[in-house]
C-alpha cells in the first residue's frame, strides 16, 4: 500500500477528528488489496479467514471514509446493494449489469468517454467523476426461452457476481 494512501486517509480521518485505528488500518490494507467488484460482506469474510476481528459496523463505516477519501469508488448495482472497487488500480471502465444472473461486465470505450467530454464542454460543466451503469440481460440469459425472458423482467435480480472485463 503507497504511504500516500494511508496519509490522505489519515488526513481525511483527522478533519472528522477520529482517530486511525488499528481496526481502521486492517480495513484500509485489505480493502486495497481486494480485486475486482466486492461487498462489505466479503471484506469481512476475508478478514476474518486471516484472523483479523473487526466489526461489521466498523467495515461499513471505513469503507463510507475510503469513499470520501477518494481510495475507493462505491459502485451501486441492482437492488441498490453497494459493491466497491478500488480506485486507481487500473484504467476507467463502466459496467454492463446482467439483470438474470448478476453478471457484471466492464468495458471502456474511448469515443463515449470523447463525447462524455464533449457535452461536459458545450454545457460548461466541470466534470468531477462519472459512471455508467447499463442494466439488461448477457448473451446467455437473452438466450433463454420468452417465457423466461419474461419472468426475468417481472422479477429481476440476483445479487451480482464478481465482475469480468471484456
Amino acid at each position: 500500500m503507497s504511504g500516500d494512501r494511508e496519509l490522505a486517509f489519515r488526513d481525511l480521518l483527522k478533519a472528522h477528528k477520529l482517530k486511525f485505528t488499528a481496526e481502521r488500518e486492517a480495513v484500509l490494507r485489505e480493502a486495497l488489496s481486494m480485486r475486482g467488484h466486492y461487498e462489505a460482506d466479503d471484506l469481512l469474510v476475508k478478514m476474518r479467514q486471516s484472523g483479523r476481528r473487526v466489526s461489521r459496523g466498523t467495515i461499513y463505516r471505513t469503507l463510507k471514509l475510503l469513499v470520501e477519501c477518494g481510495l475507493l469508488r462505491e459502485v451501486a448495482f441492482v437492488e441498490r446493494h453497494a459493491h466497491y472497487e478500488c480506485v486507481n488500480t487500473h484504467r476507467h471502465h463502466e459496467h454492463l449489469i446482467c439483470l438474470g444472473c448478476g453478471r457484471v461486465i466492464e468495458f471502456s470505450r474511448k469515443p463515449l468517454e470523447e463525447q462524455l467530454k464533449d457535452v461536459c464542454r458545450g454545457q460548461r460543466f466541470q466534470e468531477r467523476e462519472h459512471k455508467i451503469e447499463v442494466t439488461g440481460y448477457c448473451e446467455r440469459c437473452s438466450g433463454s426461452s420468452k417465457a423466461e425472458y419474461t419472468r426475468k423482467l417481472r422479477h429481476p435480480a440476483r445479487r451480482p457476481r464478481r465482475s469480468q472485463g471484456i
